[in-house]
């Protein structure tokens, strides 16, 4: 397994919930997917489980050398939970040309959360050159997840 990039993010969940309230729905539609946004509101701690969405789209973003900011469109990385808890990575437009052009097969990613804080670890792991193309699940930014190719 060899590693192509590592991405680490720490946030504060006030900061997240600050934004949400400011700016309510533009915001989590600018930063977040549909999946995503119905997945952190049915959370008990919604806010804190937005500040670690944020934290691994920060941590998968630096793990495949791709800046996000304010012009960057942060629905193009999206963070899912399977049963059991493990997150996985979809990745589509912009970020799914990166992961491809730098050889990157898969992503792992950790999240964390507690009150104040929300931090994730991502690792961009390259792709087996016997298997060809990426696994990395990819996504479309408008219409959300689709099936991995």
């Amino acid at each position: 397994m060899d590693i192509v990039g590592i991405g680490s993010e720490i946030v504060e969940c006030l900061r997240i919930g600050k934004m949400i309230e400011l700016h309510g729905e533009l915001f989590l539609r600018q930063v977040f997917t549909d999946w995503e946004i119905r997945y952190c509101q049915s959370r008990r701690h919604a806010t804190e489980h937005f500040a670690g969405q944020w934290a691994a789209k920060e941590a998968v973003a630096r793990a495949i050398g791709m800046t996000l900011g304010r012009s960057a469109i942060w629905t193009v990385l999206e963070i899912r939970s399977v049963p059991g808890g493990k997150p996985i990575v979809k990745v589509g437009g912009t970020a799914k040309e990166i992961a491809l052009e730098r050889g990157i097969g898969d992503i792992l990613v950790s999240i964390s959360h507690c009150r104040t804080y929300a931090t994730a670890y991502a690792l961009a792991i390259a792709r087996n050159k016997s298997t060809g193309p990426s696994t990395a699940k990819p996504a479309e930014p408008e219409s959300g997840p689709r099936p991995a190719e």
